[in-house]
Order: structure tokens, then sequence, then C-alpha cells
């Protein structure tokens, strides 16, 4: 039996309810604060990796899902971030010519080929937003935190940490590059492989190791955070400023570094304890210089993705923010004429909205009721002899059990939401 790919998974009609939940709040949220949404493609240049998230990070080195177009013109790849496509379509159809901040967001499908686990998956999905603009005021970077924390709110998540870091600049952080791989080379044989590979081509990600032998080489290294210049001191200290005024708590990690190249400055996650190993919710940061990188316009960037696999495993009731829900009228029939009334009935209730549910297995009336509960319908409209007859529709409550007679008419109008009272209430 052919079976999903390993690392992949369906969503299934009952769980799809919950996507939709969490997109609608994702959505609410992100509006509110300005963000329009944006849809790129599933895959892109392979290009635009290498060149924004870096050649020698683990997500281009070992994970990206590559492949040549079938002339064998381009090499392709399935987007294993959101962040560069984003810039990639900012800079493509000229968005920064509108001389405004511009906030976008999106909600789709990565793909990275990771070692399958709870909570990482080879397919997953991610929400995002980035603020592109020629602005890098630190404000910035703690509203669009501030929003983050309205999202975990509106979905009910707490126990989260907030952890905040800076990288540097162009500026302070080629010397500290320096300092810093002097000091791993010193130490290389304390260290595993990649580390010893991280340490000659891209330093920082020594930070991300997780190898236990690894950690006490990596406790003692120097930290970017204490070799900031100027700039950057006054950039971070004024963040944290304007995250203490919006009461958002936090902790600073110096070596907090995130995994990709294009990150200055501002770095960010979120990490829940509830989570296990893959305990990071949401994370990002500034990426000044990246649409320059790109041959865009000089832009500054700040923005963050979080995983909605992640996100669901820490809701603690999901139930309550999406509850199942039943069609509003389930039509019982019986006898072919009953059954050719309810076909029309249903289609004019859906063109008014309702959701309608109708039995083309011909069950007795009887298994039709027990059906109807089970689909926890809100009304069941029974259509028989009796009712082709005289014209009239038994409508039955489901909750109340109250029950009554309406004709069509009536029932399209708009029956009372308390059948209480209605003729022939049983």
């Amino acid at each position: 039996m052919v079976q999903a790919v390993r690392g992949t998974f369906d969503i299934l009609p009952t769980e799809a309810r919950l996507w939709q939940a969490i997109e609608g709040e994702l959505r609410a949220v992100f509006g509110a604060y300005g963000f329009g949404e944006i849809r790129t493609p599933v895959f892109e240049a392979t290009e635009l990796f290498v060149r924004s998230v870096g050649e020698e990070t683990d997500i281009v080195s070992k994970e990206m899902y590559t492949f040549s177009d079938r002339d064998g013109s381009t090499s392709l790849t399935l987007r294993p971030e959101g962040t560069a496509p984003v810039v990639r379509s900012y800079i493509e159809h000229r968005l920064s010519d509108e001389s405004r901040m511009i906030k976008l967001y999106y909600i789709g499908p990565m793909f990275r080929r990771e070692r399958p686990q709870k909570g990482r998956f080879r397919q997953f999905h991610q929400a995002g937003v980035e603020v592109l603009s020629g602005n890098d005021n630190p404000a910035i970077e703690a509203e669009t935190i501030e929003m983050l924390a309205l999202v975990l709110a509106r979905l009910g998540v707490t126990g989260y940490e907030l952890l905040i870091n800076s990288i540097g600049c162009g500026e302070c952080r080629p010397a500290f590059l320096g300092r810093l791989r002097a000091e791993i080379g010193q130490q290389s044989a304390a260290l595993c492989a990649d580390c010893r590979r991280r340490g000659e081509k891209n330093p920082l990600r020594v930070f991300d190791c997780k190898v236990p032998s690894c950690q006490p080489v990596i406790a003692a290294l120097p930290t970017v955070t204490s070799s900031l210049c100027r700039a950057c001191e006054v950039h971070f200290a004024r963040f944290r400023q304007y995250l203490d005024e919006r009461g958002l708590p936090y902790r600073v990690d110096e070596r907090l570094v995130r995994g990709l190249d294009y990150y200055m400055r501002t770095t960010f996650e979120v990490v829940s304890g509830s989570l296990g190993a893959q305990d990071t919710l949401a994370a990002g940061g500034r990426y000044d210089g990246l649409a320059e990188d790109l041959e865009g316009p000089p832009t500054k960037g700040f923005g963050f993705a979080m995983g909605l696999e992640r996100l669901m495993l820490s809701i603690p009731d999901p139930g309550v923010l999406a509850p199942e829900r039943g069609p509003d009228y389930f039509l019982a029939t019986h006898g072919d004429e009953a059954f050719r009334l309810a076909t029309g009935l249903a289609r004019k209730l859906r063109a008014a909205g309702q959701a309608v549910y109708i039995d083309f297995d011909g069950r007795s009336l009887k298994s039709q009721m027990r059906l109807a509960g089970k689909l926890k319908a809100s009304r069941v409209v029974i259509l028989g002899e009796d009712e082709v007859r005289s014209g009239k529709l038994t409508v039955r409550d489901m909750q109340t059990r109250e029950q009554g007679e309406w004709t069509e008419d009536e029932l399209l109008a708009g029956i009372p939401a308390d059948l209480q009272g209605s003729r022939g209430s049983g």
C-alpha cells in the first residue's frame, strides 16, 4: 500500500477545523497590525537560498530538496524558509517604490530533509511576517514581538519564554569572528567534526551545536554581545527598553545566534518547555542588507516565523478554539417522493447559507435519526409520506428535543431559534 512519504502527513477534515481556526486568529491579529498577505511559489531558484540563507548553513548544505528543471537549465529548490522568497518578491515587484513601510505575512508549507520527530517534519507549515522599510528603529522589533505575544494569548498558549540577543553588524562582527575562529581552532580537538568545519567556514554556527561533549567548550567561548560596537549597543538597549515599556518579559541569551546567515543585530526565539527537544515556537530577527545581497534597493528588514505544528502542540485546549460543529440541518427522508423533495430543499437551504446533510443510503428513519445525532446536527427535518401529503415539514431541535410542523416557505424564511410553541410541538 502506498503511504505518505516519511516526514509528511495528511490533514484530515476533523483536524482541518483547528488549522482553520489558528489561521483565522493569525490573519485577524496580523491584519490588526497592518500586515497584508503575500503568497510566493513553493519552489524558487536554488541560488536565492544559497545567497541569502548561506552556503555553509545546515539548511543549504544538508536539508534542501533541490532538483534540476526538466530541460536542465535551472536548479530549483522547494522553499525551506519564507523570508528569502518574500524579499525576492519585494525586489521583483518594486514594492520599495511605494515609499512606505511594507508589512507582509505568509502562511504555507516549507520543506527540509530533516530527521522526523515530535514537532519536526520534512514538510511543515509556517506563518511568518516581514517588515521592510528604510527604518531600523528597534521599536519596529518590539511592536512585532508584541504582535506575536497577542497571537499566543489569543490561542491560549502560556508558559513560554522570550530569548533575545544582538549578534552585531558589519562594523563589529568581523573582528569578533576572527577572535572566535582562533579560539575554536585552539579547542578543535575537543569538538565534533561539524563544529570544526563550522569553526573554519562560519564560526557563529558553532553555538547551534547540540552534541553534549561540545558544550563545555562552547560555554567558554567569547560571545558577540561582549564585542558590540557603540551603535549596536545603543540599538540593543533601546530594543530592551521598548520591550520593557510593553510589559514583555525576556531573557538575554548571549549564545542565541540563529541558523541563517542574513541575520544581524537583533535575534530572538520564543521557546516552550512543553515541547521537549524541539522547543522553539517562533524565531526571527533583523536582516538589514539582505535585499542588497539579492541586488535590490537598500532596505532594513525584521521578521519572524512560527511553526504551526509546534504551535498546535502548545495549545492547551484545542476543542475550545475549534469546537466540533455539525450540520445546521439533517434531512431525514422516507420514500422516493420525499427524497426528491428533500434534494430540492437542501439546495435552497445551502443557497441561504445553511449547512445541510442529506442521507443517500436509504437508511430507515430510525437509523437516520441516530446518524443525525452522531453528526451533531442542530435540527432534523423529517420528510415522509405524511409530510409529502400535507405539505408540512416536521422539524426537530436536536438539543431541546422540541418538534413542530412548518411549511417549506416558513423554514426558508427562518424558523424561531426555540421551537417551543410551534404548531404540533411534541
